[in-house]
């Protein structure tokens, strides 16, 4: 599954500073490390997809997994993170832009 699929809906689960600094187009944040993460993502709508990252893939990971056990059934962790993903030369954007 693409990230860039319709309706698919993109997860950055990095901290805000970061986020700040870099971020892929269109994708929200919610800092997995922050207290009460599983209780704002469990709002979430489960029938969704979501594609979900961090800086490398750990937190991602993570995520994906307190997501799993709240119900979510379609969840993609962007392996490698965002370092990956500029490596690749794929688009970022910032707040700022």
């Amino acid at each position: 599954m693409k990230i860039s699929e319709p309706g698919v809906i993109l997860l950055d689960v990095r901290t805000d500073l970061e986020f700040a600094q870099s971020h892929l187009q269109s994708s929200m944040n919610l800092d997995v490390l922050k207290d009460g993460f599983a209780s704002m993502v469990s709002h979430f709508d489960k029938s969704k997809s979501y594609a979900v990252y961090c800086r490398s893939g750990k937190r991602s990971v993570d995520a994906c997994e307190v997501m799993s056990e709240l119900g979510f059934k379609s969840l993609y962790n962007l392996s490698g993170g965002i370092i990956e993903w500029i490596e690749a030369g794929k688009a970022i954007t910032s707040k700022t832009e």
